[in-house]
């Protein structure tokens, strides 16, 4: 793997944007911890340990979990690439049941970029199989704090 010289840019970049995110935000405690790392092609990928405590059906990651796993890696795929954007629209597809206590991948890519708005996708996998995928519109914020359009 080659050295990135912007991960510490990028890292400052999304802990300035949201500190405290569920998904991501080192200032969380109660978090999921989510470390990122920008990978060759712009994708990002971050490993889950799908803990037990984070069950729904038994042996089984919660649907919510596995949403949030899915807009987390979007979500960094932007501050990867420099832009603050939120969720506008989020679609998710359930493959196969996510097992708790097994590790799992997710990774995320920007699919196409018309600023102000981003579509990007994303996959969990888990034992090399997807397990669920994912497809997210972005919006950019403006500096004010405020949406950058008003559709």
């Amino acid at each position: 793997m080659r050295h990135d010289s912007g991960h510490a840019a990028r890292s400052a970049f999304r802990q300035q944007s949201h500190p405290g995110c569920f998904a991501c935000g080192p200032a969380n405690g109660h978090g999921l911890g989510l470390e990122f790392h920008l990978r060759e092609g712009g994708i990002v990928e971050a490993s889950f340990a799908c803990r037990g405590a984070f069950e729904g059906y038994p042996a089984t990651l919660h649907g919510g979990i596995i949403c949030t796993l899915l807009d987390g890696a979007m979500t960094n795929c932007l501050f990867a690439h420099g832009h603050a954007a939120v969720t506008a629209e989020l679609k998710v597809r359930f493959r196969h049941p996510v097992v708790t206590e097994r590790p799992a991948c997710v990774r995320a890519w920007i699919a196409s970029s018309l600023r102000p708005l981003h579509e990007l996708a994303a996959e969990l996998l888990q034992d090399e199989r997807v397990v669920a995928t994912a497809k997210g519109k972005f919006l950019e914020k403006s500096t004010r704090g405020i949406f950058a359009s008003k559709r």
